[in-house]
């Protein structure tokens, strides 16, 4: 199993540089979205990879525009520009998760999200968009309304969510244990 995961690193930088990623070739008008999908206990080396591809990106296509966005990290930026981390802190603390999980439905809704990403991606001026911290934005965020609400949004730039759970091609179950949510609109970005 170790040694398939370890193969599946190793294709992530030649498959970002392919031709038709880059191009969105080859997709008969469907949106240039893919998922690296792995086992959430490998959280630790996808983060420790990505830095390496980033550096491999940069290497073999200097040239290459493209954009990683950390989704917690988005989230923790946006409310602060919103100025409202604090308040939520102190609402966890004396009200506990629930409350403040109801109390960010709005302000963290998938649709201001996708917005906020696109003004931090730019992805007009980027030839690539690999996106991360999905699982860490759980519950407050779910990757499938996100996908969603950014389909319109993103153009002709191809889009990579690093995933911890599983897709199958029709749905994502993350952590490989919640519900699959239904979300066939991504391609598998390695097999």
């Amino acid at each position: 199993m170790t040694d398939d995961f370890n193969g599946r690193l190793n294709k992530i930088t030649d498959r970002l540089l392919s031709r038709e990623l880059l191009a969105n070739a080859g997709l008969g008008n469907e949106i240039g979205f893919y998922i690296f999908d792995y086992p959430p206990v490998k959280e630790l080396e996808v983060r420790n990879y990505l830095t390496i591809v980033e550096e491999q990106l940069a290497k073999r296509k200097p040239d290459l525009r493209y954009i990683h966005i950390n989704l917690f990290e988005l989230i923790i930026q946006y409310l602060k520009k919103r100025k409202i981390l604090e308040p939520a802190f102190a609402l966890q603390k004396t009200k506990g998760d629930d409350e403040l999980l109801n109390a960010l439905k709005g302000p963290l809704h998938s649709q201001k999200i996708a917005e906020y990403f696109v003004q931090a991606a730019h992805p007009a001026e980027h030839d690539l968009v690999l996106l991360s911290g999905v699982g860490n934005a759980w519950p407050l965020l779910r990757g499938h309304n996100l996908l969603n609400c950014l389909h319109p949004l993103m153009g002709d730039t191809p889009l990579v969510m690093f995933y911890p759970g599983h897709y199958s091609g029709q749905g994502l179950c993350l952590f490989g244990k919640l519900a699959e949510s239904n979300y066939y609109r991504a391609f598998a970005l390695v097999s």
